[in-house]
């Protein structure tokens, strides 16, 4: 049987890994608890020997009978775990079993939301699966039925209870969850499922309809090599695709009795593995999850200040055919998240195609962002055991190196970013006017917790724009907020000193397009340096509409 370990209550005892910064601390079987409407409930995480942070996350209610560190020892998920670089979590039922009233479908949802917390590992947020089997495959349906939105895809293995559609009416309901990268909007939408089953009659088939109907699923039934039944999106799509790609197929196979094999979970992985969640304005999005590798992204490294850098470099193929100078975008993630999983979440790669530029997708080194907590959360412009990295170094270095390789136009150097990737894309405005032409910070435009004052110059003057939500946690106060959109003090402040440098008219120029109102001043001559946008039922996010 395996051991079961506890996670170190201070996890800044670690050292990072410079080699690589996203190296999880620890690795094996971990308990972990969450409470449940006042009881507390054990559930185990387990961590592959060199799993990085930021990989898909697999969230499993096994059967039960028995424990989770004997089931372990005789099933293919370790090795699963291995070859496909996952973080997984196995429920466990109480001493009486399941209980299919909700309470183990809140109680796996409840653990949905503590994985997330950053506090002993970082997942990534947007690759979330459910997966049920026998007995846990109610408790799978019913907490993905409440909380759809979160979840990027489900599997059950086993026939199902009646109770498996107690949640097909109900739902968690949004949720604050203070000032975290973690939404919760818990809202019907579409989502990728497979069940395997005895036969898709009595309570398997209701299950099998409400999913059809979730998915606005046309009747045609098709099938393939392992599954009997599947239904295809409707060829009607009546609303864009850009942010919410019509994607979730419902998927049955019959004739399962049994336990689960590698063989027949492999199979289920390559389909659900496919699609990604991410915030948007109102419900989280569904998307297909790009691999930077298969889409064309390269990655390449460098060493610089003691670190192993990474970044990723898209050159879309009418740029390389042209060969002529090409403009160059740089796109930075948030605090926590990654090189790759922003690919996925800007979709500034299909912008690129369309636009014909070069974008470049570097990461961020290490953070210490609780104290006793990880020292390797990624965000730009960190620190290492009180050692500030300069990440503006990292960027420009970068940018030399692509222009060794590339015919990019000087004149035309771009960068945005989200989250601490927004702040970074302003400093880079300052701190190199000279390289880049524009700027287009998301979720943040500044470092909330820096005191330095206000910049007394930007020369040559570096346009901004600046998108954020109506709900962003960073950027806006409701209730005391300054200029028309309501942000905070500082932002105001640092908005308000970027009017006085570049000799704006303060009064805005307004419209509005789709869910974004933009708010435009301009110079003497009329030409817009500063515009900023506000997206409405949005929190601290970014959406690939941004992009465009």
């Amino acid at each position: 049987m395996m051991d079961v370990q506890h996670f170190a209550d201070d996890m800044s005892s670690f050292a990072v890994n410079r080699n690589n910064p996203r190296e999880c601390f620890q690795c094996g079987l971990f308990e972990e608890t969450v409470e449940v409407g006042g009881v507390s409930r054990t559930f185990y995480t387990y961590l592959t020997p060199g799993l990085s942070y930021n990989q898909r996350c697999v969230i499993i209610a096994p059967d039960g009978r028995i424990p989770v560190p004997e089931y372990l020892n005789g099933s293919f998920w370790l090795e699963f775990a291995r070859k496909e670089k996952v973080f997984l979590h196995f429920l466990t039922p109480q001493a009486d079993g399941w209980i299919l009233d909700g309470t183990d479908a809140d109680y796996m949802n409840k653990v949905y939301m503590q994985v997330q917390s950053r506090r002993f590992y970082v997942t990534m947020q947007d690759n979330i699966y459910a997966v049920g089997i026998n007995g846990g495959a109610t408790i799978a349906q019913q907490a993905v039925m409440k909380m759809t939105s979160e979840w990027a895809g489900l599997a059950t293995f086993g026939d199902l209870a009646a109770e498996a559609m107690s949640n097909a009416n109900a739902t968690h309901g949004a949720e604050s969850t203070g000032k975290v990268e973690l939404t919760i909007s818990a809202a019907k939408s579409q989502l990728p499922v497979w069940m395997l089953w005895s036969k898709n009659d009595g309570n398997n088939a209701a299950v099998c309809d409400y999913w059809k109907q979730q998915n606005n699923s046309d009747p045609e039934i098709y099938s393939n090599s392992c599954a009997d039944e599947i239904y295809f999106p409707s060829k009607v799509c009546k609303k864009s695709q850009i942010n919410d790609e019509q994607i979730a197929q419902v998927r049955v196979t019959n004739g399962f009795t049994g336990e689960v094999t590698e063989a027949a979970f492999a199979g289920v992985w390559d389909y659900i593995k496919l699609a990604c969640r991410h915030r948007s304005f109102t419900a989280k999005a569904l998307r297909y999850y790009m691999e930077p590798a298969s889409y064309g992204a390269e990655r390449h490294t460098m060493e610089l200040n003691g670190f192993t850098r990474v970044w990723y470099e898209y050159v879309p193929a009418s740029v390389k055919k042209c060969g002529g100078p090409a403009p160059l975008v740089v796109a930075m993630h948030g605090r926590g998240g990654s090189a790759e999983s922003f690919i996925s979440l800007s979709g500034m790669t299909r912008v690129a195609e369309e636009r014909n530029f070069i974008v470049i997708f570097p990461e961020a080194c290490v953070y210490q962002q609780r104290p006793g907590g990880l020292r390797n959360i990624l965000l730009w412009s960190g620190n290492y055991k009180g050692e500030r990295i300069d990440d503006a170094a990292f960027i420009l270095a970068v940018i030399r190196d692509i222009k060794q390789r590339c015919n990019i136009d000087s004149n035309r150097i771009y960068a945005c970013g989200q989250s601490s990737g927004g702040m970074m894309a302003s400093e880079l405005a300052w701190r190199a006017p000279e390289v880049f032409a524009a700027v287009a910070p998301w979720s943040a435009i500044k470092d909330p917790d820096s005191d330095n004052p206000p910049l007394a110059k930007i020369d040559p003057i570096v346009p901004y724009m600046f998108l954020f939500g109506e709900s962003d946690w960073l950027c806006v106060d409701r209730e005391n907020g300054e200029l028309p959109y309501h942000v905070g003090k500082d932002i105001a402040v640092f908005l308000q000193n970027l009017m006085k440098l570049y000799k704006l008219n303060e009064t805005p120029l307004r419209y509005q397009v789709g869910e974004i109102s933009y708010y435009v001043y301009m110079n003497k001559a009329n030409i817009p340096l500063l515009i900023v946008g506000t997206v409405k039922e949005m929190s601290h996010a970014n959406f690939p509409r941004e992009s465009w």
